[in-house]
């Protein structure tokens, strides 16, 4: 790995200047061209960089946490794990450049090709990879180096199920026992502390985080990684809300990961493994509740909410494999399970005759007619907003797509601007429903009808339907897609 020994102040924030001096000192040449790749909640800033040397150029946000990436993936790839290599690093270890790997992830594959045969092979060399990665890092790497812990201690563990207990459970108004919680977190804490075999996790080991090159599996986004308990990585990676694996084939990827790590760790057994799982899961499933309880619910990034109940699922389902040892958090999931079931997020039916009918459209085009005869309602300008439709790898996708909307929510400008506009619309939909009135028409209009305004308008309509359970109609006019809901 090359190194920059750059002139530039260590307490200047560094930028993609910093970048386009480290490709040009690293490879004798200039960048064709520099382009975002968004991330959903990273602070890290990650760029493609392309020219005579295809690479990916990243901007580092803790200097603590770019020194435990540059450490972890040195050591992964010295023996042998499929992780990017790291090419360059700036003097400061702030900037560094690894190579392109391209954008495809396991994720990709499974939402374009389902579980087909070369999916699951994919899997396979996915848990290949895993192992791997468990076991040259609980061999190799220096865990004083991680970030922003060693390894999964009962403090760490506590700090995830009070993140649960405080972004997800206070939030979503659950009345908790605090006494009763905190005792069965103590028990769950035990469990995940002593399981056995001790390794270096991932810790956020999802098919988001697996690209797919030349065939093969190849791991990113493990900085955050320590030692801990086997089981986490697969339970994550697995039980991982948006990729929905079958049972069956869920199954089949578990049996294959327990024999594989049977084979690195004799003294692991099968037996012990399949009798943590469940403390396990649910120790995972309350994690990542926390986490789209403050995405979802505190930052009110959409796509995070609309994972809530399976992962209240996941709940339900390790809580019944652990034979009534926690029955108080079982208690709390049925009560998670009735509030985000289907009959009160979308479908409750409100009594009023009010209709509201939500467009997205473009100017080019001009602003949908009212065809009630009011003539009221709002329309809102998108296009102050950072469009993705300037950016080649958008064009062809729309604001209901998942790299539109991670783009659109990376720097949180579109939630603010939804705010106001839900304030607004809000006010004259409560007005409406005491008043007795039938129709009211909201629309989102930005250059080309296609990914702002197709954004903010699934989000109000979403957003109005559950609140207030009338009967929305959501046309996306350039893109011809309707919807009703509460019909």
């Amino acid at each position: 790995m090359k190194t920059n020994y750059s002139t530039k102040n260590s307490n200047e924030t560094p930028s993609t200047d910093d970048l386009l001096e480290l490709y040009r000192t690293s490879t004798g040449c200039e960048p064709i061209s520099m382009r975002a790749i968004t991330g959903s909640a990273s602070r890290r800033r990650y760029y493609h960089m392309d020219g005579p040397e295809k690479i990916v150029g990243v901007i580092g946000s803790d200097i603590v946490e770019n020194r435990a990436f540059l450490h972890i993936a040195q050591t992964l790839k010295q023996h042998g794990v499929n992780v990017p290599c790291v090419t360059a690093c700036s003097h400061d270890e702030m900037v560094y450049l690894q190579e392109d790997l391209g954008d495809r992830s396991l994720y990709d594959v499974i939402c374009e090709d389902g579980f087909s045969t070369s999916t699951v092979d994919l899997c396979r060399k996915s848990i290949d990879q895993l192992v791997k990665l468990q076991k040259a890092g609980g061999d190799n790497i220096d865990f004083s180096k991680c970030f922003p812990v060693a390894e999964m201690s009962r403090e760490s563990i506590m700090w995830d199920l009070n993140y649960f207990k405080y972004c997800f459970l206070k939030i979503v108004g659950i009345e908790i026992d605090e006494p009763r919680l905190e005792k069965e977190f103590d028990l769950l804490a035990e469990v995940i502390e002593t399981s056995q075999p001790r390794v270096f996790i991932h810790r956020d080991f999802q098919s988001r985080n697996i690209l797919i090159h030349h065939n093969d599996a190849w791991l990113i986004d493990f900085q955050g990684g320590r030692r801990g308990p086997a089981l986490y990585d697969i339970v994550s990676f697995l039980w991982q809300a948006r990729a929905g694996f079958p049972e069956e084939i869920k199954k089949e990827l578990l049996d294959y990961y327990i024999n594989i790590l049977c084979s690195q760790y004799p003294a692991a057994s099968a037996a012990g493994l399949y009798s943590q799982l469940p403390h396990v899961l649910l120790f995972r499933t309350m994690q990542v509740l926390g986490a789209y309880g403050f995405r979802g619910l505190i930052e009110r990034k959409r796509r995070f909410y609309s994972y809530i109940p399976q992962a209240i699922d996941n709940l339900k389902q390790a809580l019944l494999q652990t034979k009534d040892r926690y029955p108080y958090l079982e208690s709390l999931a049925e009560m998670l399970s009735q509030q985000f079931s289907p009959d009160v997020t979308s479908t409750a039916h409100c009594n009023s005759p009010l209709t509201v009918k939500v467009f997205s459209f473009s100017y080019k085009k001009g602003i949908p007619a009212d065809d009630s005869g009011n003539g009221g309602g709002f329309v809102f300008d998108c296009r102050a907003i950072h469009n993705p439709g300037r950016y080649e790898q958008y064009k062809q996708l729309t604001g209901d797509d998942l790299p539109v909307i991670e783009f659109l929510e990376y720097d949180g400008e579109i939630t603010t601007f939804l705010d106001h506009c839900k304030s607004l619309v809000d006010a004259s939909v409560e007005r409406y429903i005491k008043r007795g009135f039938t129709n009211l028409m909201v629309s989102f209009g930005c250059t080309g009808g296609q990914h702002r305004s197709v954004y903010s308008a699934t989000h109000m309509a979403e957003h109005l339907a559950t609140k207030y359970g009338i009967h929305v109609i959501l046309e996306h006019r350039e893109q011809g897609k309707y919807k009703e809901f509460n019909k």
